[in-house]
């Protein structure tokens, strides 16, 4: 007997992890994907006649998983806010595992959002909504523990909204913070350190200091030279795009007056006409 092939040992196990949603209200329409936990699919909610995502553990998981999706679904459940996906159900297949559904993010993962160059004034505004998501959860008390730009959606109307929520045990490399790779206590540091490495995914190579500076300062190898909150991370990013200094960086007396004419562009041409003229007068009457 020859062995499986890579594709069908993939379709084989697609197959047995594909839900039987016999005895729910809703009825299978594609998968969306699957991750290290469980397998995310599109269903229709025959009771309200809409298309939801609904994220069920996958067959090889065991009990700790188990309690790992449920805890997820309470934590979303408990997080009301625009920019985190609402839960709208929970239960139990008839298998046995656990499932929840949550609304359908119609839109693009971030890092596909900004592979089509949006432009940075844009990347910056989904950014500061990111931040609102997790300053919300954690006044709650809830860390993500693994940021990243395939963790966060853009939608089709501009809404950010933030997936996978309180659970994950470990990180992913790149963008977890040194002391969750050591095993470490995280606090709110350790999401500063995540939505570092976000933002500076999304700066173009020639990115103002500034904006470089506080990525830099947010992913931090240590945390104490970190951000301590994600507001004050967030209010540094919107300090930028209204044309003030932030606190990341130390600008020179130079890049404060290129700053303050790009912020009063209006204001500078007006003095600059002020004194070409007054020169002028001054010449002629000589």
């Amino acid at each position: 007997m020859s062995p499986l092939s890579d594709p069908s040992v993939e379709r084989l196990r697609t197959a047995l992890e594909e839900p039987d949603l016999a005895g729910t209200r809703y009825t299978l329409v594609a998968r969306l994907g699957r991750g290290g936990m469980g397998s995310v699919y599109r269903v229709h909610d025959l009771a309200l006649d809409r298309d939801l995502a609904l994220k069920v553990l996958t067959v090889l998981d065991g009990a700790a998983a188990v309690e790992r999706l449920r805890a997820e679904a309470r934590i979303l459940a408990a997080l009301e806010h625009p920019g985190i996906v609402p839960v709208h159900d929970a239960g139990l297949l008839e298998d046995g595992r656990p499932y929840y559904a949550m609304k359908l993010v119609r839109g693009a993962r971030l890092d596909v959002f900004a592979a089509g160059k949006p432009g940075i004034g844009t990347l910056l505004k989904v950014f500061e909504s990111l931040c609102e998501a997790v300053a919300f959860a954690h006044d709650r008390g809830v860390l993500h523990r693994d940021l990243k730009p395939e963790n966060v959606m853009v939608g089709d109307f501009g809404e950010v909204l933030v997936l996978d929520w309180g659970v994950a045990g470990v990180g992913t490399p790149g963008f977890m913070a040194p002391e969750q790779a050591a095993g470490d206590s995280l606090d709110q540091r350790s999401d500063v350190h995540g939505l570092g490495r976000i933002l500076d995914t999304l700066l173009p190579p020639e990115a103002p200091r500034p904006l470089v500076a506080i990525a830099r300062k947010a992913a931090a190898s240590d945390a104490i030279s970190r951000y301590p909150t994600v507001r004050e991370l967030r209010q540094d990013v919107a300090r930028f795009r209204d044309g003030e200094s932030v606190g990341a960086y130390r600008e020179s007396l130079l890049e404060r007056g290129e700053r303050l004419v790009r912020r009063n562009p209006t204001l500078f041409a007006l003095i600059a006409s002020y004194a070409v003229v007054r020169t002028l007068l001054l010449l002629f009457s000589r």
